[in-house]
């Protein structure tokens, strides 16, 4: 079963599996548009139709489409740390620059084969100034701190947390361009940002 997005993105809370599968595929139909027609010309009842779902199912969880869009996006971050968790799983805990390459190479990967994936990854477009979208990245990284720290056994503190935002930022403008050249993600700028990870990040965690 897919992680449910919080409840703050949601009008209802499904309780049953059944309301949590009609929940994923509305997510799912709102993915796919998004790859198809964009974020401007989404709409509930394309939504609904794609789905399979009568539109007042849809608006059973999400007043507008932005909401929709939300919570697509709360259930790419869950994705994202459940596959970097299943990445350091593997991984021994004794060097950090295999688990930052980890994080580096899943987000490659949702971003190469995610639907929607491109207009929504962890945010929506234009999100509304002071809104609690409008800076997903401190999401991102609290959650990838978290993920670091378990993993290595460090203790969270201010420090790391900010150079992990720092990171964080620094990537996704990267990674952006690498797609922006090339459809796959441009192999020498992603290369390049790799680089530029590790001998940040080498400040905190050498």
């Amino acid at each position: 079963m897919d992680p449910v997005p919080p409840a703050h993105s949601l009008r209802r809370t499904p309780i049953q599996q059944r309301s949590a599968d009609r929940l994923a595929r509305i997510l799912d139909a709102c993915a796919e548009l998004l790859d198809e027609t964009g974020y401007e010309n989404l709409s509930t009842r394309a939504v609904a139709l794609r789905a399979g779902v009568p539109i007042g199912s849809v608006y059973r969880f999400f007043g507008n489409k932005r909401a929709m869009a939300i919570a697509l996006a709360h259930r790419n971050l869950d994705r994202y740390a459940d596959g970097i968790a299943d990445r350091l799983a593997a991984l021994p805990a004794t060097h950090w620059r295999p688990v930052v390459d980890a994080v580096l190479d899943e987000y490659l990967a949702m971003k190469r084969s995610v639907p929607g994936f491109a207009l929504v990854d962890f945010g929506v477009p234009a999100p509304p100034p002071g809104s609690p979208e409008a800076d997903p990245n401190h999401l991102v990284a609290a959650r990838l701190t978290e993920l670091l720290c378990a993993h290595l056994g460090l203790t969270p503190d201010a420090t790391l947390g900010r150079a992990v935002l720092v990171s964080v930022e620094a990537t996704d403008a990267l990674i952006q361009l690498a797609f922006r050249t090339d459809p796959a993600g441009d192999p020498d700028i992603v290369a390049e940002t790799r680089a530029m990870m590790h001998a940040y990040l080498a400040r905190v965690l050498d």
